[in-house]
């Protein structure tokens, strides 16, 4: 399928999308025109800076399940909506569309708190019918993104599986994680928790340009690297692989992670689902422009020759020469660096050790007497 030529959009500095696009479910679209009012060159013109705002939500459930084959994993717990960090790559764009807000800039500015998730998340393994599985922490969207800062939300999380002894596992691009080295800690002790790192590249220009606000390729090897010294497990995901962007540094990302301590390792191809597909459209043209066809070429040959397949089994991977020649590629530098051959990069945690949590008391309907 051919696409019209794009005019380059002017990249915003620390944001990773170009534009407001409207989501799917839009009625109407707005689109800048120039109507001849513009300011001459002897005035100074400044565009307003985009700041992130965060709005307090409060959930009605925590824990998201799924029956995907190909994930490794049936419950999820996602403390934030949207995410600062702004890839332009993130496959979970598409999901503020929901809230009526633009899966490009709304996106990693207008984000979403869920203030109660750690009681929601008490309160759910509390039911007298819960049997505990592995958690994913911060799948969707990074739990370590940096207005974890402030609200803490994912270190209040881990505390409840500390407490319930509640195996988790969590992915990763923000070093943020070395904080709560006191709590991942005594749960690695007991087998009930993983730390993954996705790792896109060593070269720090070009990380700036694809996920502006995430921690820097230094700054997550030295973070596995003090998890791996503390006694916690950690792996890494080389993700996505975007071909003749990134894909000649797969064999480096995965020895310098081994370097650091990882042991699993695991990669994914870019995945261009809904508004993700004209998003990074719009990134290429802005930041690589002389190989954004040969990029996009590239990715319909993986994809049956459209921009995303859903497919089961090869949504993650892709087909063709390409894809074989990947895998292939991926397989000898993991086992040439050591690192565990499972088909699976989430090791087996624990669940027998889980304790329910008590459920929390009511206050007393006379309270206001006392």
């Amino acid at each position: 399928m051919q696409h019209p030529a794009r005019n380059a959009q002017a990249a915003i500095k620390g944001r990773g999308s170009t534009s407001h696009l409207a989501g799917r479910f839009e009625s109407t679209v707005s689109e800048a025109v120039d109507d001849g009012w513009a300011v001459d060159d002897s005035e100074e013109f400044l565009a307003p800076r985009l700041r992130t705002e965060v709005r307090a939500e409060t959930a009605r459930s925590i824990i998201s399940r799924n029956t995907s084959p190909d994930v490794g994993f049936s419950q999820s717990v996602n403390p934030y909506r949207g995410c600062e960090h702004g890839c332009s790559y993130c496959f979970a764009r598409p999901s503020h569309a929901y809230l009526n807000l633009s899966p490009g800039l709304d996106f990693e500015t207008k984000l979403f708190a869920k203030t109660n998730a750690p009681q929601l998340l008490r309160k759910e393994l509390s039911k007298p019918g819960y049997v505990p599985q592995p958690i994913a922490l911060g799948i969707n969207t990074d739990a370590y993104q940096p207005i974890e800062r402030k609200f803490k939300l994912t270190r209040q999380l881990i505390e409840v599986m500390l407490e319930t002894k509640h195996p988790f596992s969590l992915i990763t691009k923000n070093a943020l994680v070395e904080r709560d080295i006191d709590l991942l800690a005594p749960l690695a002790a007991e087998n009930l928790v993983s730390v993954h790192f996705s790792v896109t590249s060593l070269d720090p220009h070009l990380s700036a340009k694809l996920e502006p606000r995430a921690s820097a390729p230094h700054a997550r090897l030295r973070a596995m690297k003090r998890l791996h010294e503390a006694g916690i497990p950690v792996g890494v995901m080389v993700a996505p692989v975007i071909p003749w962007i990134n894909d000649s540094e797969l064999e480096a990302v995965l020895e310098a992670a081994h370097d650091a301590g990882a042991s699993t390792a695991g990669y994914v191809l870019l995945r261009l689902p809904l508004e993700v597909a004209p998003l990074f459209r719009d990134w290429l043209d802005t930041h690589h422009p002389d190989r954004a066809a040969h990029v996009m070429s590239t990715i319909q040959q993986l994809r049956g020759g459209k921009d995303y397949d859903s497919q089961f089994g090869t949504r993650m991977r892709g087909q063709g020469v390409y894809a074989e020649l990947l895998s292939n590629r991926f397989k000898l530098a993991r086992k040439r660096l050591g690192f565990n051959a499972q088909n699976s990069h989430w090791p087996t945690l624990d669940c027998s050790r889980f304790q329910k949590p008590l459920p929390p008391q009511k206050d007393s309907p006379q309270g206001s007497l006392f």
